[in-house]
């Protein structure tokens, strides 16, 4: 294969790691190519350009080249944004993060799930409140990755109709349910209300149950992909636990 370049593709840095002595690499998600490898030569010296550019949850214009898994970042630049996230949105960010390393395919080009994650990056260092931020990018995450299930008919060929229940299960069509949702609260899979589902599918959530519900379906979607779960949310809950502790 022959050594080619990129120059100046918009990346996010999802996680970094020291290689050698003064080195990094680094795990970014461009908006053409995808999740990418890149070795940082010399980024952790004190006198290199790289180290105040080189950071998690703003956008970088970022240039690299060669052949292998593993390139070469020869130039990278902030390009403006927005300031770092602070206290508990620092656990979204990183959140999300972990959430795109694990879950996509190295040099797998995904244009719109980089747009998507944009935007939940901005909400998540500029609002207070990014909740529904979280829970739109876990959908479209879930869509761009093809296993997010069709919420505009359900199993049976039928329109998701607000008024009514449905169960939904990993790897299945939605399915309505006539019986009491209290009986099927300890089987498996999400029952979830129509409504709350065409809100998680037009991404605007009416009420705080609408939230709730879409949590519930994304957690359940997610949690099959991921077994053994997230080291950023279980630190945060580690953190949550802690605080009810001492208060």
């Amino acid at each position: 294969m022959s050594e080619y370049r990129v120059n100046h593709e918009p990346i996010f840095m999802l996680a970094s790691s020291p290689w050698r002595e003064s080195s990094l690499r680094v795990e970014a998600f461009s908006r053409r190519y995808g999740r990418v490898a890149l070795l940082a030569r010399s980024a952790r010296k004190r006198q290199s350009e790289l180290r105040g550019v080189l950071v998690p949850f703003v956008p970088v214009s970022a240039s690299w080249y060669g052949s292998q898994e593993l390139k070469t970042l020869h130039r990278a630049e902030w390009v403006g944004g927005w300031r770092q996230p602070q206290g508990r949105a620092l656990f979204s960010g990183l959140y999300v993060n972990e959430l795109v390393l694990k879950l996509t395919a190295r040099e797998d080009p995904m244009p719109e799930l980089y747009d998507a994650l944009a935007k939940v990056m901005e909400a998540v260092c500029l609002e207070a409140n990014h909740i529904a931020d979280l829970r739109r990018f876990e959908w479209k995450l879930l869509n761009a990755l093809g296993v997010a299930p069709d919420l505009h008919a359900d199993g049976t060929g039928g329109d998701i109709l607000a008024d009514k229940t449905y169960r939904l299960m990993p790897e299945e069509a939605v399915m309505p349910v006539c019986r009491d949702t209290d009986a099927l609260s300890h089987e498996a899979g999400a029952i979830v209300e129509g409504q709350s589902l065409i809100d998680l599918r037009e991404g605007s959530f009416r009420t705080a149950e609408s939230l709730q519900q879409a949590l519930k379906i994304t957690r359940l979607l997610i949690g099959t992909l991921l077994p053994e779960g997230l080291k950023s949310r279980q630190v945060l809950e580690q953190i949550r636990q802690f605080d009810r502790n001492t208060a």
